[in-house]
């Protein structure tokens, strides 16, 4: 990933951190957002101090001009245009697995959709026109977008849509836009128990560098996969 650009959205949290600190390591120039401004600069302090290279913006993913200025910020570094885009930006309204759809707030429901679907259809929409010829986007999904679960409502909703979004540009870019399923991961959206974050960190890194193009694109990678490829 020497001299590569990438992004990374919701990068000061759980896995887009864990994420934006395996791409700087390996060399790439990361570029963040998210929403909270002292957060972004909390975060660019903590990984700089291990010598990578990262530059934050602050970033709602629901506004397309705050998503506009992240990728303008990301296509300075790189010459050929933006390298990766990770698409990692989302929210939980409520206590995951406690939230059935029968008692969603409309409001919950409302921005659900408008950051984990709209979000990623805003970041990879802004994308485009940056990226470089050989450029990977990448979409963090879980299995609740393909299976239902009790308790999960209008986020397992917005995550059947984000992946519906990634399937959309597959299909209409000529760059490889997939999903990548990393398992239960401990994280504010996912309660306790599961991975740590940096321990499914490389996985990102292995969809981003190492898997054939033709069988991201437009796919959900999962750990399977992913561990059978790397043994």
């Amino acid at each position: 990933m020497d001299d590569d650009t990438a992004v990374v959205t919701g990068a000061t949290h759980g896995i887009g951190r864990a994420v934006a600190r395996e791409f700087a390591d390996a060399g790439a120039d990361v570029v963040i957002g998210a929403r909270e401004a002292d957060e972004v600069d909390e975060t660019v302090e903590a990984l700089g101090e291990s010598g990578g290279s990262v530059t934050g913006v602050r970033t709602d993913v629901r506004d397309q001009f705050d998503v506009e200025r992240l990728l303008e910020t990301a296509a300075r570094f790189g010459s050929a245009g933006v390298d990766y885009v990770v698409a990692n930006a989302g929210v939980y309204h409520g206590e995951p697995g406690d939230t059935p759809l029968p008692g969603d707030s409309y409001a919950a429901f409302d921005d659900h959709l408008r950051t984990n679907v709209r979000g990623v259809f805003a970041t990879v929409r802004e994308a485009v026109p940056h990226l470089a010829d050989d450029a990977r986007v990448l979409v963090p999904t879980g299995s609740v977008a393909r299976e239902a679960k009790p308790g999960t409502g209008s986020y397992a909703v917005s995550k059947a849509g984000a992946e519906a979004v990634a399937r959309g540009f597959a299909a209409d870019l000529d760059v490889p836009v997939g999903c990548v399923d990393p398992g239960v991961v401990a994280t504010r959206l996912s309660g306790d128990g599961g991975r740590d974050p940096a321990a499914v960190a490389p996985m990102f890194r292995w969809a981003a560098t190492e898997v054939d193009p033709g069988e991201l694109d437009g796919a959900v990678l999962d750990l399977r996969t992913w561990r059978s490829a790397t043994r």
